[in-house]
């Protein structure tokens, strides 16, 4: 793996239109703003599954933006 976050672009389905490339974007954004979250000290990777699992840490995430 080259050290970057895995997001699985593979796995998904959208290719119509604009789609791809806006859902590219939306994924370095994220990828982005977990990468500046400081509070919690763990790689993007723990950082996303925690987003996922905590309604509170993902705003705190949100709020970045």
């Amino acid at each position: 793996m080259s050290g970057k976050l895995e997001l699985r672009e593979d796995d998904c389905r959208i290719i119509k239109y604009n789609a791809p490339q806006n859902f590219a974007l939306l994924r370095q954004i994220a990828v982005n703003l977990l990468n500046e979250e400081e509070r919690v000290k763990c790689g993007t990777k723990n950082k996303q599954f925690l987003a996922a699992m905590d309604n509170n840490y993902l705003a705190t995430v949100l709020a970045l933006a």
